[in-house]
């Protein structure tokens, strides 16, 4: 019966090692098919700056600032409801969070709808 921590030990080190060479191959066979896409892309000869436009990005930080405000007002009505209310904590906030979260993203995008191009 001494060999079960041992085995105990393996078993953690063989998950580990099995984990971080899933994510290295993970990684090669995914950079092997997009050079492979542009290999493809080129023998046939298409316009590459068509393909892999930039993305926009201009207003990424707006969107990221509604969102955490969205999520910060979420547990703050979260946090009211639990007190006013005999709510469940995890029901309340779970909900607030996701409520306030998504309709600032929401918000978000209509703002960004109404600007110009």
């Amino acid at each position: 019966m001494e060999f079960i921590p041992i085995m105990g030990m393996l078993t953690g080190i063989i998950t580990t090692l099995g984990f971080f060479v899933a994510i290295v191959l993970t990684v090669k066979y995914v950079s092997a098919a997009r050079n492979k896409e542009r290999m493809a892309l080129i023998d046939k000869g298409a316009d590459l700056s068509q393909i892999y436009q930039q993305k926009d990005y201009r207003n990424a930080t707006l969107k990221a600032g509604m969102f955490l405000v969205g999520i910060a007002v979420g547990l703050f009505v979260g946090y009211f409801l639990t007190v006013i209310t005999d709510i469940n904590e995890v029901v309340s906030y779970f909900s607030m969070i996701l409520l306030f979260g998504g309709s600032s993203l929401i918000v978000f995008h209509w703002y960004n709808s109404k600007q110009p191009d």
